[in-house]
């Protein structure tokens, strides 16, 4: 199977058919208020459209237009040359326009094949005929290359990425001419992005075309053979994609240029007094975990899918507590039984699922932003509510108050009122798994100036990530874990290559060995 490390799928197809899907001048309104202007779209048979730009730059809107979610206030949409109207996802569906969200339209209580086929399920003699529905579903799967996902499992046991592979089948089953995925990769480990990649292969072979979302820039270059950019919801550009490099796709979509994609440190940010100590730690899930993480350090922590990374700052953060070893934090000797030990003793973790961990998101702004400190320093709530404002600008949250609530913002501004949510409790170690996941280029550059002023603020942060240039980036030494255990650690002038070998226990002579301090 090939690899997203070392493939280029980008086919680079010359179209020799009219688009299967014409867009022009697309616009919609909400109560009077346009978050998409004027979008213009060609997609021909068998390419990778991708569809880039800033959260709340328009993406969204114009894939639920095109999905049937949302009528256009103005503007055609064509499919094979015919004008087309969705009132209704289904009839999307039915002309051949499938969309594949983050939030799957999945029933977890039934069965892969009865999720593919509901509401369309074969019949023998009036009854549902589940032998016949079975074995469409295991020659779908088959046809896009899946192996052991067995089409009688119920879906609530299946990974994310083995429910977006339902999806998917449940759109090639309708005999879709468009598939549309929407950050198809965010929650997905490195093998399960290689079979993304050789579906989305197997079906452009096949003439199927696709409108990719993402925010990960090297799947845009891996995929796409043209790319619209959106803005503040209209379209600024739409260029082939050997036209373009990262730099310019960046400029494009921020409207200024990122000199680096990482900030330098602060002037005068060193390494102080040691903040976090692990010494022989562990508990059902890490083993034998020693470190020292100092006062103005980021520290990344790499490694494999299942390597113990997430599972190191829940045991750290008491939500899986230490069993055996010692931790120290400010000098002081700790272990933590609970998350609100942690908190009290000066720790905040900055989850890797903002959605289901991170907030309350019918909440406001300013309810999720003093959650923390309400339940566990109820005293420091007046005055912590007296600094929101400030906090919140410093983070540069968009928003249009503070009652205004967590679910209607975009999601790098989510991400930035789970950082005030945390921050507010004045902690001095912040751990931060996936911190810009599934966030804009912009967002991102605005959450890594955070950790730089944290750094400089005499806090330590110790951040697990699963994008190696970010943890190269912005990492001022790289801890790699494989198996559980700390495997060794590398200077922030690594390379992928060498941070990789590390994690898959491949020699390699830049990696450390011993305890991480």
């Amino acid at each position: 199977m090939t690899s997203p490390a070392d493939s280029t799928l980008a086919a680079e197809h010359e179209p020799t058919h009219g688009p299967v899907l014409r867009v022009r001048g697309v616009t919609k309104s909400f109560n009077g208020n346009v978050v998409l202007h004027d979008a213009d779209l060609d997609l021909h048979p068998g390419q990778v459209l991708g569809l880039v730009g800033e959260n709340g730059a328009g993406k969204s809107t114009l894939m639920k237009v095109l999905a049937g979610v949302h009528p256009p206030t103005a503007g055609t949409v064509e499919l094979d040359g015919r004008p087309v109207t969705f009132s209704h996802p289904v009839q999307a569906q039915k002309a051949g326009v499938s969309t594949v969200f983050q939030e799957f339209n999945l029933l977890g209580e039934r069965t892969v094949a009865e999720n593919v086929w509901l509401g369309r399920e074969p019949r023998r003699r009036g009854l549902v005929d589940v032998a016949a529905m079975v074995r469409d579903t295991t020659a779908l799967l088959e046809d896009l290359g899946v192996q052991g996902l067995d089409a009688t499992r119920r879906v609530r046991s299946l990974s994310v990425a083995e429910q977006q592979i339902v999806e998917i089948a449940k759109a090639t089953s309708l005999d879709a001419r468009v598939i549309q995925m929407d950050e198809p990769t965010a929650a997905l480990a490195d093998h399960e992005v290689a079979l993304l990649y050789s579906i989305i292969r197997t079906l452009t072979a096949r003439g199927v075309a696709i409108v990719y979302v993402s925010h990960r820039l090297k799947e845009i270059f891996d995929l796409c053979d043209v790319v619209t950019v959106l803005k503040d919801g209209a379209q600024v550009a739409t260029e082939p994609i050997g036209d373009l490099d990262e730099a310019r796709l960046v400029r494009l979509m921020v409207g200024r240029t990122l000199d680096a994609f990482f900030p330098d440190p602060v002037p005068g940010t060193a390494p102080g007094e040691p903040r976090l100590e692990l010494r022989g730690a562990g508990n059902g899930y890490v083993d034998g975990v020693d470190l020292t993480l100092r006062a103005g350090e980021i520290v990344g922590v790499a490694g494999l899918q299942g390597s113990g990374r997430t599972e190191l700052l829940e045991a750290v953060f008491g939500v899986t507590p230490l069993t055996r070893g010692e931790m120290t934090l400010a000098g002081r000797k700790v272990r933590p039984r609970t998350p609100r030990q942690a908190v009290r003793a000066g720790l905040a973790l900055i989850t890797e699922d903002r959605k289901a961990t991170g907030l309350a998101l019918n909440q406001s702004i300013l309810d999720n932003t003093l959650g923390v400190v309400r339940a566990v320093f109820p005293r420091r709530t007046g005055a912590a509510r007296r600094d929101v404002g400030g906090l919140l600008s410093t983070l540069a949250v968009s928003a249009r108050a503070l009652s205004q609530e967590v679910r209607l913002l975009s999601g790098g501004n989510q991400q930035k009122v789970v950082l005030a949510r945390w921050l507010a409790t004045d902690p001095t170690v912040v751990l931060m798994d996936e911190p810009t996941r599934g966030v804009d280029v912009g967002a991102k550059y605005s959450i890594y100036e955070v950790m730089r002023r944290l750094a400089a603020d005499g806090k330590a942060v110790l951040m697990v990530s699963s994008e190696l240039p970010e943890v190269i980036g912005m990492s001022d030494r790289i801890l790699v874990m494989r198996d559980g255990r700390l495997a060794g650690e590398l200077p922030p002038s690594s390379s992928e290559e060498d941070v990789l070998a590390l994690a898959a226990g491949v020699h390699s002579r830049e990696a450390g060995t011993g305890a991480a301090s």
